[in-house]
């Protein structure tokens, strides 16, 4: 199927020597490409920004059978972002940060670099089952829907909704928090990309002229170290950042030095404002 894509044009032209090159964003499970917002306009200083949203998640609808493991998953970006660019650089959060490890590793002809943010499928054992906790966002974000508005401008709200998944919650915008509540009370893929990712883990091989860097946060609740952060599971040739105060999403905890890793992974140099 085709997903739904979004071209965001760079804020200067090409110069000589340089040429303006493509970055692609893959949102996690339950999000859509709105959670990009924080970071695009920096990476519009450096990019044309492409952002892809996945089935059953922002604007793409969710179809019946649709299959949503990681791998089937990547073959849809690829598919959808063919006809825009032959090759970019990625960036993916999540289940956005497995499925771009999976297009690096199955359609590495088209990527340039990778940087993986929070990735999911990098566990010791993989879930067996859907398991209560991942599923307190969603039910939270549809029981409140007609009160959300309001709801948001209220930091027990923010609390309940934030507080999670990231020690910086507090520094969020109303706008950040109510796209991502709208996101996740839309996002019919959710349980269907959750079933997608059970009895597997990352184990796919990347090529080693991919340049690819892995980063989570210190404080990252949803996919903790201890269980989720196995690095025998990442590239031989990846570099592995953690960053501190930061949690499963560092592009809205850390965006200089997300922003700073991508730069480097993706070989760019920062140009001034």
């Amino acid at each position: 199927m085709r997903l739904e894509t979004q071209v965001i044009p760079p804020l200067r032209s090409a110069t000589r020597g340089q040429q303006i090159e493509d970055i692609l964003l893959i949102h996690g499970m339950g999000s859509a490409s709105t959670a990009w917002q924080v970071l695009i306009p920096e990476l519009r200083r450096h990019f044309r920004v492409i952002t892809v949203d996945l089935p059953g998640h922002g604007k793409t609808p969710f179809i019946k059978g649709t299959h949503m493991d990681p791998i089937a998953l990547a073959d849809m970006v690829r598919t959808s972002v063919d006809e825009i660019s032959t090759g970019y650089h990625l960036v993916g959060n999540s289940l956005g940060g497995w499925v771009s490890l999976e297009l690096a590793a199955h359609h590495g002809e088209r990527v340039r670099s990778l940087t993986a943010l929070a990735p999911a499928g990098m566990w010791i054992n993989p879930f067996q089952r859907r398991y209560p906790a991942t599923a307190f966002l969603r039910i939270f974000a549809k029981s409140t829907r007609l009160l959300t508005p309001l709801f948001l401008h209220f930091e027990w709200a923010r609390s309940l909704g934030f507080a999670s998944v990231s020690p910086r919650w507090r520094d969020f915008s109303y706008r950040l928090c109510m796209d991502a509540v709208r996101a996740m009370t839309d996002s019919d893929g959710y349980y269907p990309a959750f079933d997608g990712m059970l009895m597997k883990r990352f184990e796919s091989e990347i090529p080693a002229q991919i340049p690819v860097t892995i980063i989570f946060g210190d404080s990252d609740n949803t996919l903790p170290a201890q269980s989720c952060q196995e690095r025998s599971l990442a590239p031989d040739h990846a570099r592995w950042v953690t960053l501190a105060e930061t949690g499963h999403a560092p592009m809205w905890d850390a965006v200089p030095e997300v922003m700073a890793e991508i730069l480097m992974t993706s070989g760019r140099e920062r140009i001034g404002s």
